[in-house]
């Protein structure tokens, strides 16, 4: 397997939160493809994030691309000078109030290798607790619910939970503790 060659990249679209460029590739048999579209993103980050008394922090907001209100986790981008676990506690911080405890890297993936360049870093972070009040962005209209983990797994067993990025690290953390919720 080798790579493809860019022959050629142009921008159709440089906004902060879209930027989309259309490449011209060349496959290794030499096949061009004029249109190849990728979307650039900076990196994603979520948290699963449990409370000393074991619950789990999730926010409640309203999607607009499918139109509906979903249960999430905490999640958001990583800004320009952050590692990704600053930008995790910071994202919890913001839209939850809660803070503190410890973090681990649960996982590392993409939405879409194939047109998108940026990773999603997902945390585990056990122990939080409430240090503020929220500080959403002028965009974010957040409500913070607690969840026993019996509730989330109840969520992703009814596909209550849409956004892969969460849905993934959900199921992985409940299969490594051998609460994978298949019944």
């Amino acid at each position: 397997m080798e790579k493809w060659a860019t022959i050629d990249s142009r921008y159709i679209i440089q906004r902060p939160w879209l930027t989309a460029r259309c490449d011209t590739i060349r496959h290794p048999d030499g096949r061009v493809n004029d249109e190849y579209y990728v979307l650039e993103y900076p990196a994603w980050v979520n948290v699963i994030a449990i409370t000393r008394d074991g619950k789990m922090v999730f926010v409640e907001q309203y999607r607009h691309g499918l139109d509906d209100i979903f249960m999430e986790l905490c999640a958001g981008t990583v800004e320009n000078g952050e590692t990704p676990i600053e930008a995790a506690r910071r994202e919890l911080s913001e839209e939850t109030g809660f803070g503190g405890g410890e973090w681990t890297l649960n996982m590392v993936s993409s939405a879409n290798p194939s047109a998108m360049t940026n990773l999603n870093y997902s945390f585990i972070a056990t122990g939080v607790e409430r240090i503020s009040e929220q500080h959403l962005d002028e965009t974010e209209d957040i409500n913070v619910h607690l969840l026993y983990p019996e509730e989330v797994k109840r969520l992703l067993l009814d596909n209550r939970i849409k956004q892969s990025l969460m849905a993934a690290p959900l199921w992985k953390y409940f299969a490594q503790r051998g609460e994978c919720p298949l019944k």
